[in-house]
Parts: structure tokens; C-alpha cells; sequence
């Protein structure tokens, strides 16, 4: 595929109260912020709710997800993601911790950031590390991805059939092959809207 016009997998997740009301009111405002940033309309999964990860991390998280088109290189899409959280209140204060406005970069495309042997590392890093450490660059397609029922069950609302560049699964198959018990744990609150 092209650079021009690729579509961006986004997940949006509160669990806290920011400026712009309550977590469900911020995960709507923030999708609407993040449609202004599509080359076309976007298209907007519904909401869910989903208990926070780890467990014991905070109250329970409202989440949403979004495809977009785009020209933006992910860097720079990345940095106008956190220029929204930043509208929305968020400090960044604890790795995985209770937050205003999460924006993640799930995927753009089919690039892999910053190279295959970097994303791969990432992805088996156990637990206990991930929690600890941060990548200091862009890691693209997200390296836990396949593991957070979080963003793969809102994710099939707008991009069911998105296939994984390193494991060649579709999001529905990802989705598929998680327990049915972490799955359970997503919650619809509402079905996708219109952009």
C-alpha cells in the first residue's frame, strides 16, 4: 500500500475525569478531536467497558476505537495523538496507570517501526519488564497488541479484517484466539457511531 492515504488503527481508553468531563465524555471528545485529524471521515467503533491492566491499576476503563486515512508519517501523527491527550489533562505520571486520556498509535498500515527485530523484542518481553520499561522510539505494529482483548475486541467494530504484517492474523483472528474469559471482560456500552 502506498503512503498516501494508509489507514491508522487508533484505541482510545479513559478511566479518570479530565477537562472535558467524565471518561466516557472524554473518550467521545477524543474521538471527535482525532477525526479532525483524517484525510476522510473516519470510522468510529463503539464504546466498552473493560476492567484496568493491569489488575488493581484504577477503576475501570471506558474504550473506544478508530481507523483513520492518512498522509501523516506515524511520527508525526503520534505526536498530534499526544497533543490531544495533552488537551484532555493527561500527565504522564505511572507506566499502565489510572490516566485522562490514553491515545494509542495501534498500527499504520501494514510499516513495521522502527524494523522487525526491534518490534520483536518488544513483543516477547515478559510482563513484569513491559510494565518497567518504555520503548524510546515508535514501535509499529504495537508489540502487545495481540494480548489485550482491551484493544482487540473495540478493534473489530472498525477493522475486523486489518492483517498483522509479522503474524499474519486478521484482528478478528487475534481476537478469536484469546481466552473467551479475557474477552468477557469487554463490555459494549454502545454500537459505533457515525463520523
Amino acid at each position: 500500500m502506498s503512503k498516501m492515504g494508509q489507514i491508522a488503527l487508533i484505541a482510545l481508553g479513559s478511566n479518570e475525569e479530565s477537562v472535558w468531563g467524565d471518561a466516557t465524555e472524554t473518550v467521545q471528545k477524543a474521538m471527535l478531536s482525532v477525526a479532525a485529524l483524517a484525510d476522510a471521515p473516519a470510522k468510529l467503533g463503539g464504546l466498552f467497558e473493560t476492567p484496568a491492566f493491569p489488575a488493581g491499576a484504577g477503576p475501570d476503563f471506558v474504550n473506544a476505537s478508530m481507523a483513520i486515512a492518512t498522509t501523516r508519517p506515524a511520527a508525526d501523527l503520534l505526536a498530534a495523538l499526544h497533543a490531544i491527550e495533552a488537551d484532555a489533562g493527561r500527565h504522564r505520571t505511572r507506566r499502565w496507570g489510572q490516566r485522562t486520556l490514553d491515545l494509542d498509535l495501534i498500527a499504520v498500515g501494514d510499516d513495521v517501526l522502527p524494523d522487525r527485530q526491534t518490534h520483536q523484542k518488544w513483543r516477547d518481553l515478559p510482563l513484569d519488564v513491559q510494565q518497567r520499561d518504555a520503548p524510546d522510539e515508535l514501535i509499529l505494529p504495537h508489540p502487545r497488541l495481540q494480548d489485550r482483548a482491551f484493544v482487540l475486541v473495540p478493534l473489530l467494530d472498525v477493522a475486523p479484517d486489518w492483517r498483522h504484517p509479522l503474524l499474519g492474523k486478521t484482528i478478528a483472528q487475534m481476537c478469536a484466539a484469546l481466552p473467551d474469559a479475557m474477552r468477557a471482560e469487554v463490555t459494549r456500552l454502545s454500537d459505533p457511531q457515525a463520523s
